[in-house]
C-alpha cells in the first residue's frame, strides 16, 4: 500500500481489458507497479449490468497512469528515471487546449465527467496536474459541479465504487489492516476526495484515508477525542463527528470537524446531550445529530440536535428522530437510517418497509411510500440508505443460504412518490457493513 515515488507513466493499454480506476470507468490500466496490494480499481467480474454501457470515444488512446503514494514515513518523491520519453513533447506540455486558451480549457475539464479523467490526465502535464492536485475538483467544488458516486464495504477489508451515471462497479486497493482492526467496528465517511474507515487495532483507534487522486490508502490523522458509534456528515471539505463511545466505553457528548484540505481536527463546542449510535445530516447548511441512545438508562433518544455552523450554537430539535416509538426501540437497532436530498430529510423504517419524510415546520415525520422489496435487513443492519445528488439510494438485497445480492435501487423525490429503480446488481453472500457517498 505504501511506496516511495510518484510518476506517471507513457505504456500501451490495451483496449480489450475491462480493468478501471478511480478517475476512470472506460479505460485500461497495464503495467502499474504493484505493492502490497496497491492496484487499479478494477470492474467487478461478476457485475450483473442493468444497462448496456458505449464505448469510449477515447479507446484508442495509448494511457498509462502511475499513482503518487501517500508514504507514511514522509519519503521524497522523485521521478522514475526508467518512465518511457516516447511522447515528451505532449507530457512535458503546460499548454491545455491551445485553440481555446486556459480559462475556456479549465471550463470544459470541469464539466466532463469523473469517469475520464483518466484520460484527461494523460494528455499532458498541466492536465495531470490539475486533476493529480486536486485543483479540478476544488474548482468543480466552487461552480457547483458535483458528481457522486456510492462507496461500500461488503468485505472486512475490500471496499467497492459504484458509478451511479455510468453504473459501474468498481474495486477500490486492499486496505492493509490487522487483524484486530479488521474485526473491530468501523464508521466511515466521504469528505471531499477522501474516504474516511474509522476502526480501532489493538490498543488504539485508527483512521485509514483512501484518496481519490491517488487511488491508495494510508494513515488518516486521529480525531482529539478518538471515538466510535458516533453520528457524522460532510459538506463538500468538511465533515462533522458527533457523540459516540469513548475507548472506554463512555458515552460522549463532544464534536469535530475535519477538513479534508488541512487534513486537522478542530473541537467543536459540546452538544447538550450525550449520545452514540446516532446519524448525522448537514440540511439548509446546517449540521444534524439525529437518534441514538443515552441517559443513565441508555434509552433511545427521539430528540435531534442542530448546530449552526455560523453562531456555533447546538439547538434541540424534538421528536427529530424517526423512531416509530421510545418502547418500540432497542439498542440492537441499528442507528436511524437518514437521508438528506434537495434540503429534505428522510429515514427507513426497516420494520414496516416505509420510507418517511420529515416535515420540518411541524417537526413530525409522515410517510411518502415503500421501500424497495429486496432490501433486507436486520434491524437496520445490512443495508445503506444515502443521499446520492438529487436521488435517494439504498444498497442491500435478498439473500439466502450462502447466496444473495447486492443491489443499487434510486429514487429521485421531486419526480413523487417513491418508484424505485434499480442502477445496478451484483452477486454477494455479505450484507453492506459500511458505506459512504463522496460528491466531488
Amino acid at each position: 500500500m505504501l511506496e516511495d515515488r510518484s510518476f506517471f507513466v507513457s505504456r500501451t493499454f490495451n483496449t480489450k481489458s475491462n480493468t478501471t480506476w478511480g478517475f476512470m470507468s472506460n479505460f485500461t490500466i497495464n503495467n502499474i507497479e504493484s505493492h502490497q496490494e496497491k492496484r487499479p480499481l478494477e470492474q467487478l467480474e461478476d457485475e450483473e449490468p442493468v444497462h448496456t454501457r458505449k464505448i469510449s470515444k477515447y479507446e484508442n488512446l495509448e494511457l498509462g497512469l502511475g499513482f503518487h503514494d501517500l508514504a507514511i514515513d514522509q519519503s521524497n518523491n522523485h521521478p522514475n528515471p526508467d518512465s518511457n520519453s516516447n511522447s515528451d513533447s505532449d507530457s512535458d506540455s503546460s499548454s491545455l487546449i491551445h485553440a481555446i486558451g486556459r480559462d475556456n480549457s479549465i471550463s470544459c475539464l470541469l464539466r466532463c465527467s469523473r469517469s475520464d479523467y483518466g484520460a484527461l490526465a494523460s494528455l499532458n502535464r498541466t492536465f495531470r496536474d490539475l486533476i493529480r492536485t486536486g485543483e479540478l475538483y476544488r474548482l468543480r467544488r466552487k461552480n457547483n459541479i458535483i458528481e457522486h458516486w456510492v462507496y461500500f464495504s461488503c468485505h472486512l477489508v475490500q471496499w467497492e465504487a459504484f458509478d451511479p451515471i455510468n453504473q459501474h462497479w468498481m474495486h477500490l486497493p486492499t486496505m492493509s489492516s490487522n487483524t484486530c482492526f479488521q474485526f473491530s467496528d468501523k464508521e466511515s465517511l466521504a469528505v471531499g476526495t477522501e474516504l474516511l474507515v474509522l476502526g480501532k487495532e489493538v490498543l488504539d483507534h485508527v483512521i485509514y484515508k483512501y484518496s481519490l487522486l491517488t487511488n491508495s490508502w494510508s494513515f488518516g490523522q486521529l480525531m482529539n477525542a478518538p471515538r466510535c458509534l458516533f453520528g457524522s456528515a460532510s459538506l463538500g471539505q468538511i465533515a462533522i463527528v458527533a457523540g459516540g463511545s469513548d475507548p472506554v466505553g463512555k458515552v460522549m457528548n463532544s464534536a469535530e470537524l475535519y477538513n479534508s484540505e488541512s487534513g486537522e481536527w478542530v473541537t467543536l463546542p459540546n452538544m447538550l446531550k450525550p449520545r452514540k449510535m446516532c446519524s448525522g445530516v448537514f440540511m439548509d447548511n446546517k449540521f444534524y445529530v439525529i437518534g441514538g441512545v443515552g441517559g443513565v438508562d441508555m434509552s433511545p433518544l427521539t430528540c435531534g440536535e442542530e448546530f449552526d455552523l455560523v453562531t456555533r450554537v447546538w439547538t434541540e430539535i424534538p421528536n427529530m428522530s424517526p423512531v416509530r416509538a421510545a418502547t418500540s426501540a432497542t439498542t440492537m437497532e441499528a442507528p436511524p437510517l437518514v437521508a438528506v436530498v434537495d434540503n429534505e430529510l428522510y429515514a427507513a423504517d426497516c420494520v414496516d418497509m416505509e420510507v418517511r419524510k420529515y416535515d420540518k415546520k411541524r417537526k413530525e415525520w409522515e410517510t411518502v411510500g415503500r421501500l424497495p422489496e429486496r432490501a433486507d435487513s436486520m434491524n437496520g443492519w445490512g443495508i445503506a440508505f444515502r443521499g446520492c445528488g438529487d436521488r435517494v439510494v439504498v444498497i442491500g438485497g435478498p439473500r439466502s443460504s450462502g447466496t444473495g445480492f447486492i443491489e443499487v435501487n434510486s429514487w429521485v423525490p421531486r419526480d413523487g412518490p417513491p418508484r424505485w429503480t434499480m442502477l445496478g446488481r451484483k452477486q454477494s453472500s455479505n450484507f453492506v457493513y459500511n458505506c459512504a457517498v463522496m460528491g466531488c
